[in-house]
């Protein structure tokens, strides 16, 4: 009988179990709390512990971003182009991004050119023109709004050396002429676009004096003023043809810029019929020398001449160079002279006269068209005159040289000059 109530009742020390068990889960023995309070008897567990378990925020889903546009490079020229103009514009341009980078180069050298963007960075251009018969590599990297690049590149060749065209002007830059002297423009090809190249040639006087041109040929102009350039002014001629299609496509390879000085006006008046030459500088008789001339088969030619930048202190003559052969009437052999200036490409010289013509100074014309003095006037000549000073020979049968035997412009009125 006591061991049938014994079974009946609690024991002590499962009831002291229980609530040890209970402390361990309320003190996080590892058990979570929603395991604990379904099975525990009701009214267990109290305070804090008994409140429902939170239950965890779930964030939203974002929702996907649209797809970023791609960044568009267009570049020119277009990669393959041949016989690109130096001078063209070289440009990168870019819609839905920006210029990452950008790199011009030179193909066989590597050099870099330079070149700038402009404010919202979606634009590259070159800043200086590009050379001639070269081949470049254009290299640009974009990069659109979500970070993402992407790279074009074009290969391509300027205009080849057979197509370049240069050009000389005389008198060269630093120069000091006569007042007579035409400014000379000598092209490598021929030019058919002859008006633009007018317009590219600035010449600017310090006096303000006008002047036009006069095409010869298809490769020869001059320009040249109504009146002589006044004495000690100066003249300066910036040709900016860089670029031009000259015609034929032919593509002028050159700026340039000349600064010319004008020196004192020196004019020589040679009197065929008085066998005599006056020099007059500035206006003033200051030199008169005994001459000798042309003569009846080969007599002076008449009108101006500037006297050209050729001068040799000893020359050799040879009747060859004017046509004459061994037999000829007039032939002459070969001479030999001192203080030679040339006023024409045919061979018309001052210069000393040869010995046997010495006594016919200033009595009679012996020459084949030159006009030949003293020693003492050749020297002075020689010493005093040169390019651009001016001859102006009278009382000759002959008739003017041709304009481009040397520089026989002022022979041409101006009204016939300017209009070609």
């Amino acid at each position: 009988m006591a061991e049938f109530e014994e079974t009946k009742k609690p024991r002590k020390g499962w009831k002291i179990a229980l609530i040890s068990l209970v402390a361990l889960v309320i003190a996080g023995g590892g058990i979570g709390a929603a395991t604990a309070n379904s099975w525990l008897p009701d009214g267990l567990l109290t305070g804090p512990s008994a409140s429902p378990t939170p239950t965890k925020t779930v964030e939203p889903t974002p929702e996907p971003t649209a797809a970023a546009v791609p960044a568009v490079i267009e570049l020119k020229p277009a990669t393959g182009t041949e016989s690109v103009n130096p001078v063209s514009e070289i440009t990168a341009d870019v819609t839905n991004g920006t210029i990452f980078h950008a790199v011009l180069k030179e193909t066989a050298t590597g050099a870099v050119l330079d070149g700038e963007l402009t404010v919202s960075d979606n634009k590259w251009t070159a800043k200086a023109p590009l050379k001639f018969d070269t081949a470049y590599t254009f290299d640009v990297t974009a990069v659109d709004s979500e970070g993402f690049k992407s790279t074009k590149v074009s290969t391509f060749t300027t205009v080849p050396a057979t197509h370049e065209a240069d050009a000389v002007m005389f008198p060269n830059d630093g120069d000091t002429v006569g007042v007579a002297q035409p400014l000379q423009f000598v092209f490598s090809e021929p030019v058919v676009n002859k008006e633009a190249v007018e317009k590219a040639i600035k010449i600017t006087t310090s006096t303000g004096q006008q002047g036009s041109f006069r095409w010869y040929s298809d490769t020869l102009v001059r320009y040249r003023a109504a009146d002589y350039w006044p004495a000690n002014s100066k003249i300066n001629v910036d040709m900016q043809l860089l670029g031009m299609d000259l015609g034929n496509g032919m593509i002028a390879n050159f700026n340039k810029n000349y600064n010319v000085n004008i020196g004192n006006k020196v004019v020589m008046e040679a009197d065929a019929g008085a066998h005599l030459v006056n020099i007059f500088v500035n206006d003033v008789l200051t030199k008169s020398y005994p001459a000798t001339l042309g003569d009846e088969a080969f007599p002076s030619a008449s009108g101006y001449i500037v006297l050209t930048n050729d001068q040799q202190r000893y020359a050799t003559f040879k009747a060859s160079t004017i046509g004459l052969k061994p037999g000829d009437p007039g032939d002459y052999g070969s001479v030999d002279v001192e203080y030679a200036t040339r006023l024409s490409y045919s061979g018309i010289f001052i210069h000393q006269a040869t010995t046997s013509a010495m006594p016919y100074l200033g009595v009679a014309n012996l020459s084949h068209g030159c006009i030949g003095l003293s020693a003492e006037g050749a020297s002075w000549v020689f010493n005093n005159m040169g390019a651009g000073d001016i001859v102006h020979t009278v009382n000759t049968p002959n008739e003017t040289i041709a304009p481009t035997d040397g520089f026989g412009d002022w022979n041409i009125p101006y009204e016939q000059y300017a209009s070609r």
